[in-house]
């Protein structure tokens, strides 16, 4: 267990010295200092998702910040519609197949897959925001129907949004009562 703990610190010290080393060189060096935090972020993402951060490289056909800033900010504005890579595509001007390998090595994952996070993140917060129906909630965050925010949200969570619904609820008025 200690060798374990040990290994822990050693790395946590790793990613902090790289952020600090990063943090000293912005002023005067802005290429070593991305370089350096690119260094950094794949440490945490093989840390945390190691089979995604194998598909991952450290510094090649990654989006760029302003092409990676664009399609989030233009899947969250259209999230209730039909995102296409196509689209996408068009935005930061790369073909379909250098788009979707930039994109899966800037994000961890296919267009597709993030979509769908992103959709279940928008669906997620409006469960806990809001009374609406999850047939309601399901067209404004894109799915077809409630079948498919269902189908979606039990693969990632486990359980199904009415039932993960109840026990937020439930807790939050646990709190509220103490």
């Amino acid at each position: 267990m200690e060798t374990h703990v040990g290994k822990t610190n050693d790395w946590v010290h790793h990613v902090i010295a790289l952020l600090n080393a990063a943090l000293d060189q912005l002023h005067d060096q802005q290429e070593g200092a991305r370089h350096t935090i690119r260094k950094a972020s794949l440490l945490l993402r093989k840390r945390l998702e190691p089979q995604a951060a194998e598909n991952v490289s450290d510094e090649k056909e990654r989006l760029l910040a302003w092409q990676a800033r664009t399609v989030c900010d233009y899947i969250d504005a259209h999230i209730s519609c039909r995102v296409r890579v196509a689209d996408l595509c068009a935005l930061v001007q790369l073909s379909e197949a250098h788009f979707s390998r930039s994109f899966k090595r800037t994000f961890g994952q296919s267009p597709h897959a993030f979509l769908v996070r992103r959709r279940l993140e928008f669906a997620t917060r409006y469960m806990l925001e809001t009374d609406a129906p999850l047939s309601d909630i399901a067209l404004r965050c894109g799915f077809v129907d409630q079948a498919h925010l269902c189908k979606h949200f039990r693969q990632a969570t486990g359980r199904p949004p009415a039932a993960w619904r109840r026990a937020r609820s439930a807790n939050d008025a646990d709190i509220a009562a103490a």
